[in-house]
């Protein structure tokens, strides 16, 4: 049995190359970016006029009683006019390209019109409400930088500089495996020996939260039947992610196939809990990795978002980010093992804190669904105090 920060290391020193793809900007969402996007021409394109009003050339605010006579309206989309007399002016939407011969917009709650034209009512400062060509990003300014993670604000630049399809990195191919004779579909009817399929299921749809379809497969406890099937699954896949099959049961067949399929074990047990047998391994020869978690419900689902998704993110170079929380009451951890503990998050005086869900054992489904994730324990004589920043995994 190891530590959890060696098996943690452990697991992501065994990450994948998993390649590059190109999709549609819109099914780029939450992809991880593999290419730099670059500004394809200034930003803003032009002079743009920020405020509804009348733009003039400065050099005429001589008197402050001189009357602008409007020359013509220039809007939004529409190409740039040209002021024909410094003396005069040109009605401006917000948007528009600034008129040639003109420096200075002011907004209509600044000015009276008349008859005979516009008069200014406030003091001016020459270049106001004018957003200058250039003044964001010049044309070919990296505008994004590869592993960054898409959200609508990417999307969004991205479509402003043309880009309709993305370069991103590819997804695993994944395949959740069920272990165990107690299983049955979730819309059968259980026998009272008998468990509907949830695991896998849980594991599908935290995958499918972060847009990776997968397959699946039931292994029955026979071991020719999960090595037949192992066998096939691990040519067909990157990733192997099993729930159950891995303890000192009889029935714990999964360490013992994976040696014969030529999968070397990583690790085998660690000092933590829950997962205390979680076994890691990699096929190097047909690269697959294989995260063989307890078949516990609370096992699976905390060491998936501990272990599988650094692994993920490491395998795509993007940055793995450290959260931290403060306990709303104090925590005792003795040694030996790391805890993983479920937990709610509550804002106390403007202050978030991670309050332990009450929580009956690592088989204890019903509890994920009151939590907004784990604190990550290390074991230590001293007590976690209230108040104390821990780590915090979400997974929400």
């Amino acid at each position: 049995m190891i530590e959890f920060n060696k098996a943690y290391q452990l697991v992501l020193e065994n990450t994948l190359e998993l390649g590059v793809e190109k999709v549609p900007l819109m099914q780029s969402l939450n992809r991880v970016l593999a290419e730099e996007i670059r500004a394809d021409r200034d930003f803003p394109p032009f002079d743009r006029a920020t405020k509804d009003g009348i733009a003039v050339n400065f050099s005429a605010l001589v008197h402050d009683d001189h009357v602008f006579h409007i020359e013509g309206v220039a809007a939004a989309g529409a190409p740039q006019q040209v002021l024909q007399h410094s003396e005069n002016c040109v009605e401006v939407m917000t948007g528009a390209v600034q008129p040639k011969n003109t420096d200075t917009v002011i907004m209509y709650e600044h000015i009276s019109i008349t008859e005979k034209g516009a008069i200014i009512n406030e003091k001016v400062t020459k270049g106001q409400n004018i957003h200058g060509q250039g003044s964001d990003e010049s044309a070919g300014a990296v505008l994004l930088i590869k592993g960054t993670k898409i959200t609508p604000a990417e999307i969004g630049v991205m479509a402003t500089v043309g880009k309709s399809d993305i370069l991103v990195k590819a997804h695993p191919k994944v395949c959740t495996i069920a272990t165990g004779n107690e299983l049955v579909e979730v819309n059968a009817v259980p026998l009272p020996h008998q468990i509907r399929k949830s695991n896998t299921i849980t594991l599908e749809a935290a995958l499918l939260t972060r847009g990776i379809p997968s397959t699946s497969l039931h292994l029955v406890d026979d071991k020719q039947a999960i090595f037949e099937s192992l066998k096939s699954a691990l040519k067909q896949n990157d990733v192997l992610l099993l729930s159950g099959g891995v303890s000192k049961g009889k029935f714990d067949f999964i360490p013992e196939v994976m040696e014969s399929l030529g999968v070397e074990k990583v690790f085998h047990r660690v000092a933590q809990r829950p997962g205390k047998p979680f076994w890691f391994g990699v096929h190097k020869e047909l690269k697959t990795v294989i995260f063989s978690f307890p078949g516990n419900p609370v096992s699976t689902f905390a060491n998936f978002h501990v272990y599988f998704l650094p692994w993920l993110y490491t395998s795509w170079n993007f940055p793995l980010k450290t959260l931290v929380i403060q306990l709303a009451e104090a925590i005792r951890i003795s040694p030996p093992l790391t805890r993983f503990i479920q937990v709610k998050t509550v804002a106390e005086n403007g202050v978030i804190y991670a309050r332990p869900v009450t929580e009956n054992g690592s088989g204890d489904l019903i509890s994920l669904s009151k939590s907004d994730g784990f604190i990550c324990l290390g074991p230590r004589e001293k007590s976690y105090a209230v108040g104390e920043l821990v780590p915090f995994i979400s997974t929400k």
